[in-house]
């Protein structure tokens, strides 16, 4: 490591390792299943307060590998990839001028509640464009995110105006600002991650089915555990440096597990028949669109290659199709998101497995799968 490196890493603020969540399994296997692909759509995560959402997220970003940017882009723009690399940029390349590059850590822009239109999607300069004849744009958070993690607590109390700009970011990987006749654009393919508290209201059904997946947390009931993850707080705020040493080989060894994963995608395979009894699963549910079937589609792929494997089998879409669908169901106004009893039912009726009595526990009680990821 170089002397730059060593005093960049030291100045970086100190997060709680992710390998030392305990629990929350649903909830860190969605998130690792979007950072090996990204086009999943982003999580929403829901749960009770004090569950330890924000510290994953954290734990998250800080655990990911550095990425290979164009130096002083605002863009954090690929130097090898078009679709996420800024106009300008993409010029210099057709001209095959040299671009200067640098690694940087995955960035995590977490966006405040109170934050405006033009902070999240960047301003346009109407005045020196007008003089100066020149395109003057101050980017904004979508621009920060790009090509990395875009969070935002309690996503259910944000403007629903504001929500749908995010969504269509994700979903597009582009951000546009338009204004008096000036158009700029720029790559904002990041992970969206969304929090939220059911007490306080849930995000309307056309915006919740635009996350790729949802995760349920709860309070970890077992008192056993609850002391565990007291006495690890307490080490962690204790001793920051030794507690992250002590884990500091898991980091390395999931970290690598991440960009195996990342390369091997493009390889996995889904078998047709397990792709009809997918879209068999989502139509018996009476699901809308084909988000679900997509998505479903995509993270049995990711987490196949995310355990070394290039053909998904059937327990792998067992593990991720209530994550992919329960948001998606119809349901009574009154009732809060089914816990994923339904999807369970219909996978077991339609792949013609039995539901055991622990999947059924699981997913009414605790919330957390059984994944493997520690």
């Amino acid at each position: 490591m170089t002397p730059t490196a060593q005093s960049t890493a030291s100045a970086r603020r100190v997060v709680f390792p992710f390998t030392a969540i305990v629990g929350q399994e649903e909830m860190k296997l969605a998130l690792l299943l979007n950072v090996i692909d990204p086009k999943i759509g982003g999580v929403m995560i829901m749960g009770d307060r004090g569950t330890g959402k924000s510290t994953t997220i954290r734990a998250l970003a800080d655990l990911l590998p550095e990425i290979t940017v164009v130096a002083n882009d605002p863009f954090n723009s690929d130097p090898n990839d078009p679709d996420v690399m800024s106009d300008e940029v993409r010029q210099q390349v057709d001209q095959g001028l040299e671009i200067p590059v640098e690694l940087k850590k995955v960035q995590m822009v977490d966006l405040p509640l109170g934050a405006t239109e033009d902070r999240v999607c960047g301003t346009i300069d109407i005045e020196k464009a007008l003089s100066e004849g020149v395109k003057a744009f101050e980017p904004g958070l979508l621009a920060k995110a790009n090509r990395g993690i875009l969070y935002v607590d309690e996503v259910n109390l944000l403007d629903d105006h504001l929500v749908d700009v995010l969504l269509d970011s994700a979903a597009s990987g582009w951000n546009t600002v338009e204004r008096e006749g000036i158009s700029i654009r720029h790559p904002a393919r990041f992970v969206l991650v969304g929090s939220g508290n059911p007490e306080e209201g849930e995000l309307r059904p056309q915006l919740l089915d635009r996350f790729g997946m949802h995760a349920e947390i709860h309070t970890v009931k077992e008192p056993a555990l609850r002391v565990q993850i007291v006495e690890q707080r307490a080490d962690f705020d204790q001793n920051p440096p030794i507690f992250l040493d002590k884990y500091k080989p898991e980091q390395e060894s999931l970290q690598q597990k991440i960009v195996n994963a990342q390369k091997l995608l493009p390889e996995v395979k889904l078998d047709y028949d397990l792709r009809v009894k997918i879209s068999e699963v989502c139509s018996e549910l009476d699901v809308d669109g084909l988000r679900g079937d997509i998505v479903t589609n995509r993270a049995a792929k990711a987490l196949t290659a995310y355990e070394g494997r290039t053909e998904v089998t059937v327990d792998d879409i067992r593990r991720v199709i209530t994550l992919s669908l329960r948001h998606r169901l119809r349901k009574d106004p009154l009732e809060s998101i089914d816990s994923g009893y339904k999807v369970e039912k219909a996978f077991a009726r339609v792949f013609g497995v039995e539901l055991t009595e622990d999947d059924a526990a699981q997913k009414n009680g605790a919330g957390q799968i059984k994944t493997g990821i520690r």
